[in-house]
């Protein structure tokens, strides 16, 4: 064999062996990732909030559903879920298997594209196009109204389009959430101006962390916006990130803490699923995660973060 055809014989070896890792190892290398975020009222003690998102869960999942269950043995003081639950239309009770244990803390939550519409075969390369110039491709409707209402049974509040005080550890917090800005349901004017100065903390709920929902309630006073959507990335490029965020937020910003503006603080998920269509990962492995939220100092630092994989109380 000559150069050229060890060359090529090496790089279809080596293009093999990462989509084998892509979709064998790393897509259901759960993750647990962990920060800590200055945005509390002075004073304030500590919050821990459990986020997540994006599961597109599918009936047979089963370690997936496991992993996410054993995360109530974090006892977090608030779980905020920010969509895209499901991926088939007999996903319902897989998702609460996996979110079961978890009803018994307070949560809030919004829902995502992929709670509305099942996922469709389309072709990869759509996803490095600018997303204003692709065409929406909606598979069947599915039973999202069966998942809100376990979901409401069980306590957590629906903030889609309402503005809501919870108590939690004690302390009163103002959230506020918008459907889907993927699918551009969301209506800021349902919940436009100032939220509660008294609370702890003003926390606003988005599916898809479009920077156009971001600016307004950045300007209402917002202290953190809490996303998922983007699925970090998915396929990343190590040492330089993801390619794209299926949105218009900037790439820098695909998962993790980061500061939008003066005041706000966002936090985006890189979730717990894919498409059943796409089930690869790449340098972005799939995570929820555990922020612990404390009083904003008087000139506010980076967020301290940190990552945990596997088993979440045992990693």
């Amino acid at each position: 064999m000559n150069t050229f055809g060890r060359a090529l014989l090496a790089t279809t070896a080596l293009g093999a062996a990462t989509v084998a890792y892509a979709a064998g190892i790393e897509r259901t290398r759960w993750t647990l990732r962990q920060a800590t975020v200055p945005v509390l009222a002075p004073e304030a003690k500590p919050i821990r909030v459990l986020h997540i998102s994006d599961l597109h869960m599918m009936p047979n999942q089963r370690s997936k559903q496991r992993w996410v269950a054993e995360l109530a043995e974090l006892a977090p003081d608030l779980v905020v879920n920010t969509g895209d639950n499901l991926a088939h239309k007999q996903a319902v009770p897989a998702v609460l298997r996996a979110l079961g244990p978890l009803f018994d803390f307070p949560g809030v939550f919004v829902f995502g594209s992929n709670d509305y519409y099942a996922p469709r075969p389309k072709n990869p390369a759509r996803y490095l196009l600018p997303s204003a110039k692709t065409k929406r491709i909606h598979g069947i409707g599915l039973p999202w109204r069966d998942l809100r209402a376990a979901m409401v049974e069980r306590g957590w509040v629906d903030l889609t389009h309402v503005r809501r005080t919870v108590e939690v550890a004690g302390q009163t917090i103002f959230t506020a959430g918008l459907d889907d800005p993927h699918l551009k349901r969301d209506r800021y004017t349902d919940i436009a101006g100032a939220p509660d100065p008294d609370a702890v903390l003003r926390l606003g709920v988005t599916h898809s962390p479009e920077p156009r929902v971001l600016d307004p309630f950045a300007a209402d006073g917002y202290d953190l916006v809490m996303a998922g959507h983007t699925h970090g990335g998915q396929l990343c490029v190590p040492f330089y990130g993801a390619l794209v965020t299926n949105c218009e937020l900037d790439r820098s910003r695909a998962k993790g803490v980061s500061r939008w503006g003066a005041h706000m603080w966002l936090h985006v998920s890189a979730g717990l699923g894919t498409s059943p269509y796409a089930p690869v990962r790449f340098a972005c492995p799939p995570e929820a995660s555990l922020l612990t939220l404390v009083p904003r100092p008087v000139e506010a630092g980076q967020p301290r973060s940190e990552v945990a994989e596997g088993d979440p109380i045992r990693s």
